[in-house]
């Protein structure tokens, strides 16, 4: 097939002005770098180590490079969850959301060719929150969100958060959710468990939340998108359509069998597997799965380009999922 465009959608950045901006503004939650090797360091965020992070997710222009080496032509940018910071004072959380969206918004002015960009919000005050994804997308020219799968253990279907969906709902708005603080994690802590069932598991208890708490009903212009493959929620959607049909529980404020509310969701790449990225794309098309990588930590797949050209599906199957997908999703298009 010709080199088709391919765009990243799963791609985090805090680069070191960034860090400097952020420590000088919340110095209650200072990072720091370490190099442990040539182009790879320790990253310190509120005294907590992270490791490794290769330098391009901190340096343009080791990215930039990273990016041609993969045949990745562009990234849409999203800060690192490390840097969400819901467990802060609202205050504090607000103005470091603004700095890491004006950055991000930068980086696009910068990059035009090689860069989108989506907002990090203060979740745990959701006006603050509504306000900042209103000034980040009327604004700044940003396309979305990135929010947390839980927001200090609270589920994303809590009235609480109406605010956020009203203006995402109102701007057809683009929403990542991304795992973190995961169910479990006292359950989690050996062999690096929390991140490889915690963060498929807590995705997957976003996703019923919203299907579940009726926020996808009610705000049907939000096009939400599942990372990691969508957790666990494409493989187990049969279940909670036989729980709906049989439970009262999930009728509660679903009146709908939820397959098709599934169906909203859209999900990446990120499986580590090609034949299950097969069946996704097989069992819920190619107009419903996206490249992504997860640059620049480990548990990504920096391959995602080459390994989407090598599935046994269509031509224009795999245009879709290489760029035409995520272009329609972030002009606001389903």
């Amino acid at each position: 097939m010709p080199n088709p465009l391919s765009i990243d959608a799963h791609a985090h950045i805090c680069t070191e002005e960034t860090m400097n901006l952020l420590n000088k503004e919340t110095p209650k939650v200072a990072s720091a770098l370490k190099e442990i090797e040539k182009d790879v360091f320790e990253w310190t965020v509120a005294g907590v180590p992270y490791r490794p992070l290769p330098r391009g997710g901190f340096d343009i222009e080791q990215r930039l490079k990273d990016m041609k080496a993969s045949d990745v032509d562009m990234q849409v940018l999203s800060n690192t969850p490390q840097t969400f910071m819901y467990n802060q004072d609202a205050g504090m959380t607000t103005a470091a959301c603004t700095i890491q969206n004006d950055q991000i918004a930068k980086h696009v002015r910068d990059f035009p060719r090689s860069f989108y960009g989506i907002a990090t919000l203060p979740m745990q005050a959701p006006k603050a929150a509504a306000d900042e994804l209103e000034r980040a997308i009327g604004k700044l020219g940003l396309k979305g969100m990135q929010i947390g799968s839980n927001i200090n253990g609270k589920n994303l279907d809590e009235p609480e958060f109406e605010p956020v969906w009203q203006v995402a709902n109102a701007h057809n708005a683009f929403c990542m959710v991304h795992p973190n603080n995961v169910a479990g994690a006292d359950r989690l802590r050996k062999y690096y468990l929390n991140n490889l069932i915690g963060n498929p598991l807590d995705t997957t208890i976003a996703a019923a939340s919203l299907v579940f708490g009726g926020v996808i009903e009610r705000f049907p212009n939000i096009r939400f998108y599942m990372v990691h493959g969508g957790g666990f929620t494409p493989y187990q959607a049969g279940r909670w359509q036989h729980g709906w049909h049989v439970r009262p529980e999930p009728k509660v404020n679903l009146k709908v069998p939820p397959a098709e509310t599934i169906r909203t969701f859209y999900w990446d790449t990120i499986l580590h597997s090609k034949p299950q990225l097969e069946f996704l794309v097989k069992e819920w098309g190619a107009d419903k799965v996206i490249l992504g990588s997860d640059y620049p930590y480990d548990m990504g797949t920096f391959e995602c380009a080459r390994q989407v050209k090598a599935l046994s599906c269509g031509e224009l199957d795999k245009v879709t999922m290489l760029n035409g997908l995520v272009q329609k999703l972030l002009a606001g298009v389903k």
